[in-house]
């Protein structure tokens, strides 16, 4: 197991793509290449990028990819929101998910405060 696997942030936001792709599926079909296409992405951002960034040797590197999984992960946020007006998410869909996300957000930046 590499070290990235054991930090509660990168399984907490491996958690949220799997959340996210559950959802996805009750978007409709028009969707699928539009927001669902932009959500997949940012949401896979976040993992991806919380382990690049821990695996690298500097500091500097490490802060820079968690800055970007903090800012992939407000992303998902902005699509979420714009999600809940087009009425594809329910006020209790978006309430869970802003939690896991200030919960993630949360840990983002304690990792990046500890590594700094």
């Amino acid at each position: 197991m590499f070290g990235f696997q054991k930090l509660t942030v990168y399984q907490e936001a491996r958690t949220l793509v799997k959340d996210i792709y559950l959802i996805l599926e009750k978007y409709p079909r028009h969707e699928n290449y539009a927001l669902c296409d932009q959500l997949r992405r940012a949401v896979i951002s976040v993992p991806s990028n919380i382990a690049e960034g821990v695996s690298r040797n500097s500091i500097k590197e490490k802060v820079r990819f968690l800055e970007i999984a903090y800012g992939s992960l407000m992303e998902v946020l902005c699509q979420l929101e714009l999600s809940l007006d087009l009425g594809y998410l329910t006020n209790d869909e978006m309430k869970t998910f802003e939690g896991k996300i200030e919960t993630i957000g949360k840990l983002i930046s304690g990792l990046k405060k500890s590594i700094s």
